[in-house]
């Protein structure tokens, strides 16, 4: 082999590596591009766990369109993290969305009718806002509809909703959907422009988060 191709060669493999290291850099989440920084780190209610927060709205169709992912996503978490759902209500006509979530996980529903509430309101244009028809539409789902109007209206899920809001408010968010990592970093679609992107990039901060409490 001569000299030029060799070196040729050499300056090739050398090219190619840095392009890959250079590809590796870029694939790495970007603050105030791909996720914020939270002002306040908020408290997490995860335990141990690195807590994983989603903010959505029933009647967001970009959180409907969301919700299959986020599901799917959701069974290959590690196993010290933890999803959990924040039913946000940035407007008063919000409020009934996070009610029914709320009235949903007490009587022991939500994992059963999470995506129903949000197909009955995206696909069969149902309007759950309506509290008859809401009572009717979870007695046809086999819900105790006594029970569940109860539960609706109960100190608990007052409670709740109040917490939910204080969470989003904690936050500083503006829009959903969006995800929440262990307090500290806060990421959407709009910022990543995907929601695959945005899934991505909680990994990456999941990933984080973990290494930071010394975790492989």
């Amino acid at each position: 082999m001569s000299t030029m191709p060799r070196h040729r060669w050499l300056v090739a493999v050398v090219a190619t590596l840095a392009s890959l290291l250079l590809g590796a850099a870029s694939a790495a989440p970007v603050a105030g591009r791909d996720y914020t920084e939270v002002r306040t780190p908020q408290p997490t209610e995860s335990g141990d766990k690195v807590e994983v927060l989603e903010f959505f709205w029933y009647g967001c169709p970009h959180c409907f369109d969301l919700e299959p992912k986020v599901a799917a996503w959701a069974k290959k978490l590690p196993k010290d993290a933890e999803l959990r759902r924040i039913p946000v209500a940035f407007r008063d006509s919000w409020l009934p969305g996070a009610r029914i979530y709320y009235t949903l996980e007490a009587m022991g529903d939500l994992a059963r009718l999470h995506g129903p509430v949000f197909d009955a309101i995206h696909v069969e244009h149902i309007n759950l806002g309506d509290e008859k028809v809401m009572l009717d539409w979870m007695a046809s789902k086999g819900v105790d509809r006594k029970k569940f109007a109860e539960t609706y209206s109960s100190f608990s899920v007052n409670s709740k909703v109040q917490r939910a809001q204080q969470i989003t408010k904690g936050y500083g968010l503006d829009g959903v959907p969006a995800m929440a990592v262990n307090g500290r970093w806060v990421t959407s679609g709009t910022l990543t422009g995907s929601h695959d992107s945005m899934l991505s990039v909680v990994d990456q901060l999941i990933a984080r988060a973990r290494a930071e409490k010394g975790r492989k």
